[in-house]
């Protein structure tokens, strides 16, 4: 089994149930010891922003401010830099924990050995 799990969530807002299956297939992960390492891209790119989180809602699902603390904590979250520029989003703006890397970094992540991707 992989002990290292890649999760690219496309979805924010426009696109609740996907957005928090993301969140938290990425938390339980990170509970169950997994290394795990979430990208921000499209509409998700939002939540790297404080206060952000706290304005998703999903009836019947984990706080979404929660699993993003979670996996501040024990992972590692990065947004997208197209993503980020395209939204006129800095590094200075960002989240403590939360850093800005592109393409090159994430295809190197996800084709590293033992290593387990999942977009959504």
């Amino acid at each position: 089994m992989s002990k290292k799990l890649v999760i690219k969530v496309t979805a924010g807002a426009d696109a609740p149930e996907r957005c928090s299956q993301a969140f938290t297939v990425a938390a339980v992960a990170v509970a169950s010891g997994v290394e795990v390492s979430l990208w921000l891209t499209g509409e998700s790119s939002w939540f790297a922003l404080p206060g952000r989180a706290a304005e998703f809602e999903l009836p019947h699902a984990a706080p979404l401010p929660e699993l993003l603390e979670s996996l501040l904590a024990a992972g590692r979250v990065t947004l997208c830099t197209q993503c980020a520029a395209r939204r006129g989003i800095t590094q200075a703006e960002v989240l403590d924990g939360v850093r800005i890397a592109g393409a090159q970094v994430f295809v190197s992540e996800v084709m590293a050995d033992d290593v387990q991707a999942l977009v959504y």
